[in-house]
């Protein structure tokens, strides 16, 4: 387990609302479970919450700023950077689900949490 400092976690915690919203509400895909993304969504509020001046990141501050983890829909889910990370997470995902049982294959072990 990798110990990250309070701005690499709320960092990767944006980038997975970012992700997962923009799946969920211009990819119509769903990847983790609801209950999964409000536990990250709760974090993150309560993290950027109490830590203030720990969210000047340069990574989506404008748009995290007061955000309370209700919903992913108003975050900017067609920014390039974005919309390229969701496809590739998809595209993961669903290249875990349909390992070929071969020689040929290689079967993904890890957490799409790590890729986050």
């Amino acid at each position: 387990m990798v110990k990250q400092t309070l701005k690499e976690k709320i960092r990767q915690r944006r980038w997975q609302m970012l992700v997962h919203s923009c799946l969920y509400y211009e990819m119509d895909e769903s990847i983790v479970a609801d209950h999964t993304w409000q536990r990250w969504a709760d974090e993150l509020a309560r993290l950027q919450d109490e830590n203030p001046k720990e969210c000047e990141i340069h990574f989506y501050d404008k748009e995290f700023k007061g955000w309370t983890g209700s919903s992913g829909y108003d975050l900017p889910l067609r920014d390039s950077r974005v919309w390229t990370r969701a496809q590739y997470i998809l595209r993961l995902h669903q290249e875990k689900n349909c390992v070929q049982a071969d020689e040929n294959s290689v079967e993904y072990t890890g957490n799409l949490e790590d890729f986050m």
